[in-house]
């Protein structure tokens, strides 16, 4: 299919999962659950047939650049994943397709490499995708979801569940750097609104990091542990791009005081001048997003920058990036209990009051345009908009251990990766809450990252 596919929040948004009663009264939790998963598992597949179906079969196979896989990889991965352990190891079943394990699996072929593999092609990806999800869903009504880890709060579901909408997120950033007439289309983001202080403290002390109760929590968010900061000040809002102007009027890109020296070597060697997808016309900068180039919004949080480029603008800017322990506690700390949230706004589930997520709209929102998912400190739009660069390197926490396998976060430790927080616009609400952690190299700009700044607090600014 070809052609303007519109993204609407009824079929790509927030959906809990929540079921009424029956005739027969309440209905048992088990079949709560089911329902909830059937709804993850059907809102992921809606968006990955949108966003394959928007394109000819000539764009499916399309490597539209080295950093990505073409679209119809993503596709049958997803299958191929799900295959692997909803139908063989949930379910038992016998498989699908085994001789195409090797060619989706992610750690035995580089992104780069991968047009030039026997792939499946669109027709034969959609029927094995189509396939696998009618076994999963009958795996789905015969399986009971407990008595197993694995299946304990339906946990293999909703792994599974966030891979697709992850690979959805990576199917939306290769659509971003995909040449050609627009395909995608959504509404407006909501407008800014006032936003308070330009930065606010948040007190020193103990709070609880990370989750050991959340169901579908991975492996590197657990296990939940105290640590203690000291008092300091964060942003209240993502750096946006009128402020990163002044960091590129004022030579920031020119100068080495700013910059790291990986970022400095990184800087000079790419020739970057500007954020990724970023173009001078004249005495204006426009930003060309999905096929359509239009003047910037000086309110909307910068996107598609790399950690070099959000480490050197914080330095010019008196500040630093926070630690991911930092932007966690400014997430989830409620100075009134001492509890840390599930989300900034409290513990119920993002609905399109509390952040831009799932799709929805096509850019970052302006600031100042979800006041209700600020958190109790006042932090605007910590979930949702811009990836986060936090200064952390991704390490496990005290306690950490594999679950269910290494490749998805162990084989990653190191410094290698700099830790991202908080989701975009593009991340789906089943696959992001505060505790969850993104990770990249520090180099990579096709990401939709953004940042906010921190500085500690002074003796007399501390109370």
């Amino acid at each position: 299919m070809t052609g303007t596919d519109r993204i609407g929040t009824d079929r790509i948004g927030t959906t809990t999962g929540t079921t009424t009663a029956g005739p027969g009264g309440d209905r048992s939790a088990a079949e709560r659950l089911r329902d909830h998963v059937a709804t993850r598992l059907t809102r992921a597949r809606e968006r990955s047939a949108l966003l394959t179906g928007a394109v000819d079969d000539h764009d499916l196979v399309r490597q539209h650049s080295r950093l990505m896989s073409p679209l119809v990889w993503d596709l049958a991965h997803i299958g191929n994943q799900e295959e692997l352990w909803l139908v063989r190891d949930v379910g038992g079943r016998e498989p699908v397709r085994a001789d195409i394990d090797e060619l989706y699996d992610a750690f035995k072929h580089a992104r780069s490499s991968r047009p030039e593999l026997p792939l499946l092609g669109p027709a034969e990806a959609r029927r094995y995708v189509a396939e696998v999800r009618e076994k999963v869903l009958d795996v789905l009504e015969r399986t009971p979801l407990e008595g197993r880890r694995l299946l304990d709060g339906g946990f293999a579901f909703g792994m599974v569940v966030q891979h697709e909408q992850q690979h959805g997120e990576t199917m939306l950033a290769t659509h971003q750097l995909r040449v050609g007439d627009p395909v995608l289309d959504a509404p407006p983001p909501p407008r800014g609104g006032p936003v308070g202080p330009a930065e606010v403290l948040v007190p020193g002390g103990p709070f609880t990091m990370g989750t050991s109760t959340e169901a579908w929590a991975l492996d590197n968010e657990r296990p939940a542990h105290q640590v203690v900061t000291d008092p300091f000040f964060i942003d209240t809002t993502p750096v946006t791009n009128g402020a990163y102007l002044e960091f590129i009027a004022d030579g920031g890109y020119a100068d080495p005081r700013w910059w790291s020296e990986a970022g400095w070597a990184h800087v000079r060697e790419a020739g970057l001048v500007a954020p990724r997808s970023w173009q001078r016309q004249g005495d204006r900068w426009h930003r060309t997003a999905f096929g359509v180039t239009a003047p910037l919004d000086p309110d909307q949080p910068v996107v598609h920058v790399c950690f070099h480029e959000a480490e050197a603008y914080a330095r010019w800017a008196g500040k630093r990036l926070p630690t991911e322990v930092e932007w966690e506690k400014a997430a989830r700390f409620d100075p009134a209990t001492g509890r840390s949230r599930r989300y900034p706004w409290g513990d119920e589930e993002p609905t399109a009051r509390h952040a831009n997520l799932g799709q929805r709209h096509l850019s970052p929102a302006p600031v100042g345009a979800y006041p209700a998912g600020a958190s109790p400190l006042g932090v605007h739009q910590l979930i949702g908009d811009v990836w986060e660069w936090t200064s952390s390197d991704f390490r496990g926490y005290a306690g950490f251990e594999v679950f269910p396998y290494a490749e998805y976060s162990q084989v990653f430790f190191g410094p290698d990766h700099r830790v991202l927080r908080g989701g975009s616009f593009g991340t789906d609400p089943a696959a992001v809450r505060a505790t969850f952690r993104n990770w990249d190299y520090p180099i990579r700009r096709q990401i939709f990252a953004g940042f906010r700044c921190a500085r500690d607090a002074g003796r007399d600014e501390s109370t």
